[in-house]
């Protein structure tokens, strides 16, 4: 499933092309993708400017100027295809993306000549729309926790999260209710940065009254770094993932833990081999010397 920086990219790569633009013809080729589409759907997407184009978590946030918001999440292999004339990948290294039109489900024709496509294999993503000021009220969005690349994420926002948790990191940090949108690639690579072990307790981010330990300040900054270099390396194509412009991420090429079993720690005079463990259906990679 595409991670935090993946869908942050789609988002910048759909900004550019989308904001300000009228959506003039909506074409649904099926009546459901993994749930159904709201009612009257086309109807209400069509004629409507996109004023915004956010994200929360993992879901992408269309704002339209009927004070309605269009909500899309890509599921697992859910991709955003941008065509204008004809169809370019720019970039040194690209790969276009499958077009395979059985799989192309929404069409967005937009004033401004450019057709966004919603192309969708597995048929995990969904769209739904909702009211702008109501937007934090949605089911998919009420109960999610911190944006880890929001301002405010910080040692002080992880101890108070975390304070007296019983959970190990690794799984607490992928809670979604704590905190929005970190999968299991870039938290066993921020926890690798940080040198904590993944089944340490998630209570050593804070003393027992609460102040933020040396660990949460320096996780904080190890998960910011992480996401912030994933984005600016195109994401970590894994199966399905594409940019909009059909390009590949390039972040797993600089992964220092992820999908390394058996490799020699990539940290200066660490002798120690990445190992693994699974649980809850992940795979985890750290490295037994250097994380404590």
């Amino acid at each position: 499933m595409p991670e935090l920086p993946e869908v942050e990219i789609v988002r910048r790569g759909l900004e550019r092309v989308m904001v300000g633009a009228r959506i003039d013809k909506v074409e649904l080729r099926r009546a459901d993708i993994r749930f159904p589409f709201p009612s009257g759907f086309a109807a209400r997407l069509c004629g409507r400017r996109i004023v915004s184009l956010g994200r929360r978590a993992k879901y992408l946030l269309f704002e339209l100027d009927s004070d309605e918001t269009l909500i899309a999440h890509l599921g697992m292999s859910g991709s955003f295809r941008i065509e204008k004339g004809v169809t370019s990948t720019p970039g040194e290294f690209h790969r276009e993306r499958s077009k395979d039109p059985k799989h192309d489900h929404v069409v967005l024709r937009l004033d401004n000549g450019c057709v966004i496509t919603y192309n969708d294999p597995r048929r995990f993503g969904f769209m739904d729309l909702a009211t702008s000021a109501a937007l934090e009220e949605h089911p998919r969005l009420s109960g999610l926790g911190a944006e880890p690349l929001a301002p405010e994420f910080d040692g002080d926002c992880l101890a108070k999260l975390f304070t007296g948790s019983r959970a190990p990191l690794k799984a607490a940090l992928l809670d979604q209710k704590r905190i929005a949108g970190l999968g299991n690639i870039y938290v066993c690579e921020a926890l690798f940065r940080a040198r904590l072990l993944p089944t340490r307790p998630a209570s050593i981010l804070a003393n027992a009254r609460g102040v933020p330990s040396r660990a949460a300040a320096a996780l904080a900054a190890a998960i910011r770094e992480v996401l912030g270099e994933a984005i600016e390396a195109g994401g970590s194509t894994l199966r399905d993932h594409r940019q909009t412009n059909g390009e590949l991420g390039y972040f797993q090429h600089a992964f220092r833990v992820y999908d390394r079993e058996g490799l020699p720690c990539v940290r200066a005079r660490c002798r120690g081999t990445v190992a693994r463990i699974t649980g809850s259906g992940r795979s985890t990679f750290y490295c037994p010397i250097c994380q404590k």
